[in-house]
């Protein structure tokens, strides 16, 4: 166990929030509820929007950006939608403050808004505004936006990276011409997410909808990708939803289609956000410290060079400057650490915290015999190899590496989902053997919020993969077409 991080097997809320303060990712910050983002988990997030923002721009999106500040009668013209936020949002309602006297400052009373200000919790009512000045014609369509930016929803409970009363986040707002091409938008965004959850964050999940209940507010059909996290849980890792014409009515925005009629146009909103970062850690991790997947760590290959002399360490930095030359040409990220201020067992501790997934150490002794020591921090193993041909057998490590962090997370997810048929055996196994519980449930939200009510387990989704079988509701007794996903989540 790494010194300062209690094991997870003991407390495994403790231990996440160990692993992400001494692994230098995030902190608290002094406004309640909000973090500093570190430079090594900035480096991570980055790492996630580069790739994100290729995939969105090989779909056809484009960026662009809007106001932080909404005005309030924007919420009240879709009515769920605000329902829906309501208690979650902040309010601007003063422009000014001023020296009481006694040098204090205030609030200007007198610099109050005519219309209050919401600080965004999501940017549905912005947009839609902004596009009924953009789209007059079917010529216009489709409108495929995405925004990087940061929102706010006031959160009581907190925990960083997964629940923060500031986070940031990419949400895509789209518009089309008919429902099937605003479907077809919210099923592709879907896979899209679930492409970059599993071959970057080697991060298996299941694609599902979700339930009426569980629905974004002012959707008409909300998607998801959930994965399952080492304590259990559950966690909600994408959304993507079909709004329907729902927030085009709210905001009049109408359009001349083929037939030179008007119409109103169809819409969709799907975002991820820096709780990606969070199920990175919560999914991989062990009591030693991260379990970065290569293609999202930071430092992929870490050189520690083993040195009594300067001269043995000139010698080193010159070899390792070939190396490194050879491996960024493949585009592989190494760091040489010749800090003469720590110890290589400490560097192997530091960087074995911050899940670097090769570490390479060379010494006097391998460089008289050609060999480095390379280390897998997925595995904990080592092996000794030749120099020559390093450069080639390190990249083929790091996809070794990809492939095996995923094919265990994948493991524990096989083994911690379980078909269900009773409450009794329900309840317990929420208890004694969490994970995805595969139940049949009777179709009504009564039901699923008795359920939730009752066990804290919500229905994560309907996988889309479901097959039909005749059962009974585990709550109710009632007939029922298909088993859902249940689980206790984050």
């Amino acid at each position: 166990m790494s010194k300062g991080i209690i094991s997870k097997e003991e407390d495994y809320s403790q231990w996440y929030n160990d692993l992400v303060i001494k692994a230098d990712l995030a902190e608290y910050s002094p406004v309640r509820g909000c973090m500093i983002i570190k430079p090594y988990g900035y480096s991570i997030w980055e790492k996630m929007q580069s790739v994100l923002d290729g995939m969105f721009k090989e779909t056809g999106h484009s960026n662009a950006y809007f106001p932080l500040f909404i005005p309030k009668s924007f919420f009240s013209k879709e009515a769920s939608h605000v329902e829906g936020f309501a208690k979650e949002c902040a309010v601007v309602t003063h422009y000014r403050l001023k020296n009481d006297g006694n040098g204090n400052i205030i609030v200007d009373e007198d610099a109050k808004l005519e219309e209050e200000l919401i600080i965004r919790p999501t940017s549905e009512t912005i947009i839609w505004n902004t596009y009924k000045g953009w789209i007059q014609s079917y010529r216009d369509l489709p409108l495929l936006i995405n925004q990087w930016a940061n929102v706010v929803r006031w959160e009581m409970r907190t925990r960083l990276f997964l629940r923060t009363s500031e986070f940031l986040w990419q949400e895509g707002h789209t518009a089309h011409a008919t429902a099937d091409e605003a479907i077809a938008e919210t099923e592709q965004m879907l896979g899209v997410y679930a492409d970059f959850a599993e071959n970057w964050l080697a991060l298996p999940v299941v694609r599902g909808r979700k339930t009426p209940n569980e629905r974004f507010a002012g959707a008409l059909d909300t998607y998801c990708i959930e994965a399952l996290m080492q304590d259990g849980k559950a966690l909600q890792a994408g959304t993507s939803h079909f709004l329907g014409q729902n927030f085009a009515k709210a905001f009049d925005v109408k359009f001349t289609n083929k037939e030179n009629k008007l119409d109103y146009v169809w819409a969709t909103s799907w975002g991820v956000s820096t709780r990606l970062i969070g199920a990175l850690i919560m999914s991989h991790s062990d009591d030693a410290g991260l379990v970065l997947p290569p293609k999202l760590a930071p430092i992929q290959v870490v050189v520690v060079p083993i040195y009594k002399h300067e001269e043995e360490l000139e010698n080193i930095a010159t070899y390792v400057k070939g190396l490194t030359k050879e491996l960024k040409a493949k585009g592989i990220t190494v760091k040489f650490d010749n800090r003469d201020t720590h110890r290589p067992g400490a560097k192997f501790a530091e960087y074995e915290l911050k899940g670097v997934p090769l570490r390479v150490a060379i010494g006097s002794r391998d460089m008289q015999n050609g060999t480095v020591e390379l280390a897998r921090r997925d595995t904990k193993t080592k092996e000794t190899v030749n120099q020559g041909g390093l450069a080639a057998v390190i990249e083929q490590l790091l996809e070794d590496i990809q492939v095996n962090i995923y094919a265990k997370a994948l493991s524990f997810r096989q083994e911690n989902t379980k078909e269900v048929d009773s409450y009794e055996d329900f309840r317990r196994m929420l208890d004694e053997e969490p994970g995805f519980l595969s139940a049949h449930w009777d179709g009504t939200a009564e039901t699923e919020q008795l359920i939730k009510d009752e066990t804290k387990a919500t229905i994560r989704c309907i996988p889309l993969d479901n097959k039909l079988e005749e059962g009974k509701c585990i709550r109710t007794g009632k007939p029922s077409t298909q088993r859902v996903l249940f689980a206790r989540a984050y």
